[in-house]
């Protein structure tokens, strides 16, 4: 069974959403919502996902515009990592070994090395050459 894609009810689905180069915070958020909306819905049409398709490279060619990602350094992602999963300095210090070291490391005094990127990457739960520069 082949599915096929009905121009007449993409246009519809054009008509009823009208997407539009995005131009401000409040037509994102709208963009955003509407895609989530798509994502979640079971049995998407084909004319739905190209519509979804569509909405995901507006609402990314808004955000790297307005908020362009820095490069990233084996700091700053460490630094992310222990905001993101809120991660207490005993827990660090009880896997690179002391207080000293956490806060060097913390600081960004002492670079991550290959053995701390490997700790790192198991406790995070990610690749370790985050933690790399």
């Amino acid at each position: 069974m082949t599915l096929t894609f009905n121009r007449e009810t993409y246009g519809s689905l054009l008509n009823q959403y009208q997407p539009k180069v995005i131009k401000t915070d409040e037509e994102n958020e709208q963009a955003i919502t509407l895609a989530e909306e798509l994502s979640h819905r079971v049995n998407r049409t084909l004319e739905e996902s190209a519509l979804l398709d569509l909405l995901i490279a507006l609402i990314e060619k808004y955000e790297d515009e307005h908020y362009p990602m820095g490069e990233s350094t084996a700091h700053s992602m460490f630094l992310h990592l222990i905001d993101a999963q809120n991660v207490k300095e005993d827990e660090l210090v009880a896997i690179l070994g002391s207080r000293e070291v956490v806060s060097q490391v913390m600081s960004g005094k002492q670079e991550i090395t290959q053995e701390m990127a490997k700790v790192l990457g198991n406790f995070f739960h990610v690749d370790s050459s985050l933690f790399e520069n």
